[in-house]
């Protein structure tokens, strides 16, 4: 059965997982048991196409999907 990706994460907990990676407080790749020491417990539950990702994995995943969710243009 296919999951949903990340769509059980809001677009400002994706956005609080890429400040953590930015600024080293969580070091990538990062396993759920990580997120969830931190106290991350909905991107642990729902982040599974984030754990074992590099950084630049995680920077990129983060930064496609928060683009996607973002309103167009017309």
């Amino acid at each position: 059965m296919a999951r949903p990706g990340l769509t059980g994460l809001t677009t400002e907990q994706l956005q609080d997982v890429m400040r953590r990676v930015h600024r080293g407080t969580l070091p990538c790749p990062f396993r759920r048991q990580t997120l969830l020491a931190m106290g991350l417990n909905q991107v642990a539950e729902h982040g599974d196409l984030l754990i074992g990702l590099d950084e630049a994995g995680v920077r990129a995943v983060i930064a496609a999907v928060v683009a996607e969710r973002r309103p167009r243009a017309v």
